[in-house]
């Protein structure tokens, strides 16, 4: 398996050279400069020109990208021209809040998303299966942004039971006191989010079960004498969970790109509230920086998926 992993990462390797030159282009199509919303009437043009200079801004663009790829390797993306510190060292700090928030959603989406898929499919047609589609369908209506304000709102300002902004308090103390300020600032973007993430996971996953229930083994065993019990867990189950599997991986490192909207609603510091700051200060620096970690997020969640689908069944290859 070790071989063919890196087998696969050596083949995206020319994929994230197409993906840094895409990026790198666009945001020189960008309007504006990183300089010139910080200038006022008074300043000196000269001084405009010094700075554009300077960050190499009047070079030809092949010599730009050259010059960002070769300090990229390095793990030098640039100065961030809005906080004067190194790119890196400003995403290093949103994004392992960004990671600690995007994991909590992920286990409470599949906690919540499996077992209405499990008791939706295997009991096909009751009043059990209309409540979780009628649930499905409504989360499926709601826009997350929406969600997001309303439930901020009723649970953060008007009944104050969760924070309203932030991270961490600035009271927490020690290792665990921090942890459990920080768990306590993602229980209600993370379960808001993950509520509304569970759409099409249980939905594939009593589709699946309904497919699986009509298929010839399973009459097989059930002719057999086989319980019903061990039907369901080894040949209907066991089968279900592939294509859910499937979309594990892009699950993951979709909501680690993904938390734009959560992390700006709920005024989270983390890589999405970042990008969308950046994006308002011109700071091409960290924008080219963050779009590259989100487009080789999105590679390796293809190669995650390959390989969760190749440990839930072990007969599936990754070719």
């Amino acid at each position: 398996m070790w071989k063919t992993i890196l087998r696969r990462v050596v083949i995206m390797i020319p994929q994230i050279v197409i993906l840094s030159l895409l990026v790198f282009i666009l945001a020189k199509f960008m309007p504006g400069d990183p300089f010139t919303g910080s200038i006022t009437p008074q300043t000196d043009a000269s001084q405009l020109h010094a700075l554009k200079v300077q960050a190499g801004l009047y070079d030809p663009w092949y010599t730009q990208y050259v010059h960002w790829v070769v300090n990229m390797f390095h793990g030098d993306f640039g100065t961030s021209y809005q906080f004067k510190e190194p790119v890196m060292a400003v995403i290093g700090g949103r994004a392992v809040n960004t990671l600690w928030l995007s994991l909590f959603t992920v286990i409470l989406t599949y906690l919540i998303a499996i077992p209405l898929g499990l008791l939706a499919g295997r009991y096909e047609d009751t009043n059990l299966d209309r409540g979780i589609m009628f649930f499905n369908y409504v989360t499926y209506a709601i826009p997350l942004f929406v969600f997001l304000v309303l439930g901020l709102w009723l649970f953060g300002y008007v009944l104050g039971w969760f924070p309203s902004g932030g991270s961490i308090s600035l009271s927490a103390n020690g290792f665990f006191g921090n942890a459990l300020s920080r768990l306590y600032h993602m229980i209600l973007p993370g379960v808001l989010t993950a509520l509304l993430s569970t759409t099409s996971t249980v939905q594939y996953l009593r589709s699946e079960i309904v497919d699986q229930k009509h298929q010839d083994m399973v009459a097989t065993a059930r002719a057999k004498g086989v319980p019903e019990r061990k039907v369901f867990s080894r040949h209907i189950l066991r089968n279900s969970l592939l294509p859910i599997a499937a979309f594990m991986g892009y699950s993951i490192t979709g909501l680690l790109g993904g938390s734009v909207f959560v992390e700006q609603i709920f005024v989270y510091p983390g890589m999405g509230q970042l990008f969308l700051n950046s994006i308002s200060n011109r700071d091409f620096s960290v924008i080219t920086a963050l779009v590259m970690i989100y487009g080789i997020l999105a590679l390796f969640g293809t190669l995650l998926s390959d390989i969760i689908m190749s440990i839930v069944d072990p007969r599936i290859r990754i070719k």
